[in-house]
């Protein structure tokens, strides 16, 4: 239980205390005088007195009177340490508010300290800053001084991109006659902004494309040829970048333009509507990209020939975007097609051959057709193994072969003589033929879809020798190569090479 009493001195302060505390010392003190006369009264009292009753009571009340003399001095004591008590607190406050003070002090000039980081960092930022653009400035100004040999012969007063009216003319009689070419300055700007493009550098090689269109525009007008192909340009490095949309109005606006100053049936009109299908196929709109493809065939077909490699380029790509939309027999038509242009332009040992077996082949796996996917894995096999080691014969067999022979055998061989009976074949699988070892891989897939496990794993180690191999080589080209022999069905677009085309990256499909 606390009293009212003990309630109030709970709540006063450290002066408060102080202050009542000398006030007692004063009343103890004027107490022990009191009490000190007193006591002296009564020992001169006690000498007077002769009786002795009377005697003892004075004596009786003398040490009574002693003793709260010395309660009274024991008061004064604590009332004394109360007080030096209070003097050493007042003495820690001040060397706390001194302390605050000096922490206080730090604080300041530590944000001083801070904001003088901050302005030297972001002085610092301005530099690198403006070091950077400097050196952009001094490629753009080499790069102008490269393009100096194109204008030997133009008057001083000429932009970089003029063209003047004899040019023109020039060059709308050589659209008309389908021989259109793109001139030798925007070809080495286009090497240019693909290379920043290839290195991640966007924010160098989209401003030099916005730069040069706004040149061209200005010089020959939107309805340009040179503008076109500019077009184009900027298209590919938007697609690099995954920007299909902005990339998608860019070919739409360059299709426009080819059609009015070159015609409908121009090769590069072709090319264009081939690129535009294969941005709508990245973006999955195949029916949207199926009509543009269509369309640039019929181009290339009636302008190049229908035995023309380029038009062989444009059936693989219709045959993908009919993949996609599981339209099997015009996939079939399409890569068949393509197949025997191929063979009869370019011959058995052309790369494209391997390369549209292999997606006929995938084709025919999305349908079940596993025995004519695998008799096409079998002759791209066959084929490269003619062209490393000559004919076929009893002791000069391709892997497949031995594949099965191990299959029959089911593993009774000698684990470590296995690649030395198949004539060292793993070692013909070249590093720069890629579609070998995604045949490899895909004929292996199909053996283990088939249950023949042991002919499988014979295919997918050679194949993975052949990797480890090449990455030994060239380690630089074994990620392009990993990524060529990742799936069973390693489709691709292909992009074209007309004169009017800006760009020979391959589009993978979907």
């Amino acid at each position: 239980m606390v009293y009212p009493h003990e309630e109030r001195l709970e709540k006063l302060t450290q002066e408060e205390i102080i202050s009542s505390t000398k006030l007692v010392i004063q009343g103890l003190e004027a107490l022990k005088s009191e009490h000190n006369s007193i006591l002296q009264s009564l020992v001169e009292t006690i000498q007077c007195l002769k009786k002795d009753e009377e005697a003892s009571l004075v004596h009786e009340k003398s040490n009574l009177l002693r003793k709260s003399v010395e309660m009274i001095e024991l008061g004064l004591g604590e009332a004394q340490v109360m007080m030096a008590l209070s003097n050493h607190l007042n003495a820690v406050e001040s060397e706390k508010q001194k302390l605050r003070a000096q922490v206080r002090r730090l604080c300041q000039e530590n944000q001083w300290l801070r904001d003088e980081l901050a302005n030297t960092q972001q002085k610092l930022q301005k530099s690198e800053q403006s070091v950077a653009q400097l050196e952009e400035e001094k490629k753009h100004l080499e790069f102008m001084n490269q393009l100096k040999k194109y204008d030997d012969g133009v008057s001083p007063v000429v932009s970089l991109y003029k063209v003047t009216h004899r040019h023109n003319s020039a060059a709308l009689a050589a659209a008309q006659q389908g021989g259109y070419e793109i001139p030798a300055r925007l070809r080495t700007l286009h090497n240019l902004v693909i290379q920043y493009a290839a290195q991640g550098r966007y924010e160098v090689a989209v401003p030099l494309c916005k730069q040069a269109l706004e040149d061209l525009e200005k010089t020959s007008g939107h309805d340009h040829p040179d503008v076109a192909t500019m077009l184009n340009i900027l298209a590919l490095v938007y697609r690099d970048q995954n920007k299909y949309k902005e990339a998608a109005h860019l070919l739409n606006d360059a299709l426009s333009i080819r059609e009015k100053t070159l015609g409908n049936d121009h090769p590069a009109v072709a090319a264009t509507l081939n690129n535009l299908a294969v941005l709508y196929g990245k973006r999955g709109k195949y029916k949207e990209a199926e009509p543009l493809c269509k369309r640039a065939l019929e181009i290339r077909e009636k302008v190049l020939g229908r035995d023309h490699p380029d038009v062989a380029k444009q059936l693989n790509n219709l045959a993908l975007l009919c993949q996609n939309q599981g339209k099997y027999e015009e996939v079939e038509y399409y890569y068949c097609r393509a197949l025997d242009i191929y063979e009869k332009k370019l011959g058995p040992d052309d790369p494209n051959v391997a390369k549209t077996k292999n997606n006929l082949a995938s084709c025919y796996l999305k349908q079940g057709k596993y025995k004519e996917a695998e008799i096409l894995y079998k002759e791209i096999l066959t084929r490269a193994h003619e062209k490393e080691f000559g004919t076929v014969d009893a002791e000069n067999k391709p892997i497949w072969m031995h594949a099965e022979e191990r299959q029959e055998s089911k593993g009774k061989l000698a684990d470590g003589n296995h690649y030395g009976e198949y004539g060292g074949w793993y070692k013909a699988c070249k590093v720069n033929s890629p579609t070998v070892n995604t045949t490899l891989r895909n004929l292996g897939a199909l053996y283990r879809k088939q249950g023949k496990t042991e002919a499988a794993e014979t295919l997918e180690e050679c194949a993975m020798r052949s990797r480890k191999q090449g990455a030994a080589v060239d380690p630089q080209r074994d990620g392009e190569r990993r990524r060529s022999t990742a799936s069973i069905s390693s489709v691709k677009y292909e992009c074209s090479s007309d004169a009017g085309e800006e760009g020979s990256v391959e589009w993978n499909g979907a």
